[in-house]
């Protein structure tokens, strides 16, 4: 479902990621995990297209979407949920959720959200910048199911967030993945969350690859190895 293929970023003369390779099946959840500053967001940065890349492609299905602006990579199937979630504080829940229809032609936000997210119907009317932590994560993964994607990228998600709302963001995640029929690429650190919700683990250092392990042979001691500072 998102094919990438020798995949480099750069910031000025300095080259970040090196050469990615990697594929994500349709309705595969895949976890890329390693410490601060190996390159997770800004790989996730670049998949949208709010970072340029200096080399390689992007292809979301059948569409090559590396020349895209992000806008345009949303219409072509990439949802995506930023790191410390960025919603709009001073709009409610329902005005936040709706910005994410932009990209579609429907007006009206999907019933199935409501049904992923009850808090958030319970709250639909407060101001985003009143919910919790575990709240606005929510709302920011609600917002990004409204443009209707066929991609979900999520940037660190667990970050700041109560380790039981993280086991409930997992079951969540789980149950979106089966109902919408997605494939998930998410950014973590949090080992025992990607454990449970991936398929796949790929762990990032300075810019490229170095370990991949599928759910039923992750080494957790060679993984968590990685990311120890």
């Amino acid at each position: 479902m998102i094919s990438v293929e020798n995949y480099r970023v750069a910031y000025g003369q300095s080259e970040v990621l090196h050469g990615l390779d990697f594929q994500v099946g349709a309705c595969e959840i895949v976890a890329i995990m390693g410490r601060n500053g190996m390159g997770k967001t800004t790989l996730m940065k670049a998949l949208m297209g709010i970072l340029p890349s200096s080399a390689g492609t992007v292809r979301v299905g059948d569409i090559d979407v590396t020349q895209q602006k992000s806008f345009d990579r949303v219409v072509s199937g990439l949802g995506y949920v930023p790191q410390g979630r960025m919603i709009f504080p001073a709009l409610s829940v329902k005005e936040n959720i709706e910005t994410g229809l932009t990209s579609t032609n429907k007006s009206q936000i999907p019933e199935d959200l409501y049904e992923l997210f009850p808090v958030l119907e319970e709250m639909k009317d407060r101001r985003g910048g009143n919910l919790s932590g575990g709240q606005q994560q929510q709302l920011a993964i609600a917002r990004a199911l409204a443009t209707d994607p066929k991609v979900l990228i999520l940037d660190e998600p667990t970050e700041g967030i109560q380790p039981s709302i993280i086991q409930e963001l997992a079951r969540v995640l789980k149950r979106i993945r089966d109902k919408r029929s997605l494939t998930i690429l998410v950014s973590e650190q949090v080992l025992s969350f990607a454990m449970e919700i991936a398929d796949r683990v790929f762990v990032m250092e300075n810019g490229s690859i170095v370990h991949e392990a599928d759910r039923d042979n992750i080494n957790a001691e060679q993984v968590s190895a990685y990311l120890s500072v």
